[in-house]
């Protein structure tokens, strides 16, 4: 699952008009089985994830210094996420709604495994992999359980590009207990927050997320907001963020307003009806 670009914000847009939060996920099925896939593919790995990995931030060090650690990229696509962290050493899990999407990712990977791109890497000269991870494409719906890997004791590093913003807004809150759910306790949320220049009150996919990630994450807000102004507001929520920047690469489609957020998570109880 992820959002458009090109002539894409108005076909998704017709797409998605009339259909409520119970028909989201068979909208985005038709999409894929419809062979639709141009409207969200970016035809690389996000600039901006490979960066981070690859500068070792310090609150990557205790996760990226274990031997494969489990990573999950809910909506992955057609999986170039989950192949570029796994030549970074992750075992990495890949979750999309589609049968067809599945099959799709599961063939670029085990091609791009076997001969890498360039574009995995930030920077070939400086970084090497000399354990490549695991890759699991997974066909589940990222909100019910029962798909998590066997043992599952939490992922290490949980990635969100164009996967939030092509949610319905009222899913949103089920989708911050989710990932609260899923991340390991010492474990991190990554998310490259897009679109932050869309207007929020405008239609979607993609909808606009400019303060949304602040109110469901660090206020435990349900996500649904007119203004951003709240993400002046310090507030203890479900997750505490640990980094905000703008990262040096990324799509050209966030116009250069992305930003990377991390976050941490903290006990926390989600009202009971934010499963959607």
């Amino acid at each position: 699952m992820a959002a458009p670009e090109s002539d894409g914000p108005g076909r998704l847009i017709s797409h998605f008009r009339n259909r409520d939060s119970k028909q989201q996920l068979s909208g985005w099925t038709e999409l894929w089985e419809t062979d639709q896939s141009d409207l969200w593919d970016r035809g690389k790995p996000s600039p901006a994830l490979i960066e981070f990995i690859e500068s070792k931030a310090e609150v990557l060090y205790n996760i990226t210094n274990k031997y494969r650690p489990k990573a999950l990229i809910p909506g992955c696509g057609k999986g170039y996420d989950v192949v570029a962290l796994a030549l970074h050493g992750f075992d990495v899990y890949g979750l999309e709604i589609s049968e067809t999407g599945v099959a799709t990712a599961r063939r670029y990977a085990e091609a791009e495994l076997g001969e890498p791109t360039e574009y995995n890497y930030h920077d070939l000269n400086t970084w090497s992999s000399s354990d490549i991870g695991n890759v699991t494409i997974i066909a589940g719906d990222f909100f019910q359980k029962g798909w998590e890997p066997q043992g599952f004791q939490g992922f290490d590093v949980i990635y969100d590009y164009t996967f939030l913003c092509a949610l319905h807004p009222s899913m949103r809150q089920g989708w911050a207990r989710r990932m609260h759910e899923l991340l390991a306790p010492d474990g991190v949320l990554i998310c490259l927050e897009f679109p932050l220049w869309k207007d929020l009150t405008l239609p979607g996919p993609p909808w606009g997320l400019k303060g949304v990630y602040w109110n469901l994450l660090a206020m435990g807000g349900n996500g649904i907001i007119n203004q951003p102004g709240e993400e002046e507001i310090d507030k203890e929520g479900p997750f505490r963020r640990l980094l905000y920047f703008k990262p040096q690469r990324s799509y050209e489609n966030g116009r250069g307003t992305d930003m990377v957020s991390v976050w941490s998570a903290l006990p926390w109880q989600f009202p009971d009806d934010t499963h959607e």
